[in-house]
């Protein structure tokens, strides 16, 4: 493989992503809001119940609709620490993977599509590179921002989590094990899946918008797990976390393997003006 050339790729998308405000505005202030405003009102919440008239005996009740896993690993905690812990460690859990698959996803819209709209996808195509070395540069610089945000926001998370939540806990509680793979095994993945499918969509529409709001349809699963956390189907545990990130990075290997079959510099060139 053509390394340099590569690098040289993944170097210049990384210049322009950074110099364009329609790509890091969304990029910074989304993991702020998921990942220090709702985490620091979450360790609120038991303060915000007592004020409200005391609705925070209600947690029981609620629990008692939850799994029996999710039951069992509350069960040593007061009713304050149950709040905070049912909302930092498992309620969020499955917001934080929107976090990769947003920059993922919205730094892959603006590979292909972005460099037709500014007119330099006729030059990239003429670089020294083979088709399979430019899919995984640009595939690569998708990935690499996601997961610098991921991880991040994992860090500032965690920190807020235990700073804001110590008058109630009284002790650091974060991470978990679940969370720590949540992520450093299913956040690349849902990154690459992200990417992965955006990539594919973004090399066969005009413009970055286009391929933004195709590729936003990957987000419905993450969707899917908040919801079905929130109603009690199911709640992530390691062992669940574990499963799903092996299947997101089958999905991944099959979209990579997808996309360096589909990929064409031909195609791609026919398209260009």
């Amino acid at each position: 493989m053509n390394l340099r050339a590569m690098r040289a790729i993944v170097r210049k998308d990384l210049k322009v992503l950074w110099q364009s405000k329609a790509v890091t505005v969304p990029l910074i202030v989304v993991p702020l809001i998921f990942l220090v405003v709702l985490p620091a009102l979450a360790a609120l919440l038991p303060s915000a119940a007592v004020q409200a008239g005391g609705p925070l005996a209600q947690i029981d009740r609620y629990l008692q609709q939850m799994p029996q896993g999710l039951q069992a690993e509350l069960a040593g905690y007061d009713q304050a620490q149950k709040i905070v812990v049912l909302a930092l460690v498992y309620f969020l859990a499955p917001m934080y993977l929107i976090i990769p698959l947003m920059v993922a996803s919205v730094v892959a819209a603006d590979s292909f599509a972005g460099e037709k709209e500014r007119k330099t996808l006729e030059a990239l195509l003429y670089s020294p590179t083979t088709e399979r070395e430019l899919f995984v540069a640009k595939v690569l610089s998708a990935w690499l921002p996601a997961m610098a945000v991921a991880l991040i926001g994992f860090l500032l998370y965690s920190m807020v989590a235990n700073l804001a939540a110590w008058p109630v806990m009284g002790r650091l509680f974060f991470p978990s094990g679940m969370w720590l793979a949540l992520a450093f095994w299913v956040a690349p993945a849902v990154a690459g899946l992200g990417l992965g499918a955006t990539v594919l969509i973004s090399a066969r529409v005009e413009t970055f918008q286009e391929a933004y709001q195709l590729g936003a349809v990957v987000v419905l699963p993450i969707l899917s797990l908040v919801i079905g956390q929130a109603t009690g189907v199911m709640y992530f545990n390691l062992v669940l976390v574990m499963a799903l990130g092996l299947s997101l990075w089958a999905i991944d290997a099959l979209l990579l393997w997808l996309g360096g079959r589909l990929f064409r510099r031909e195609e791609l060139m026919a398209r260009v003006g």
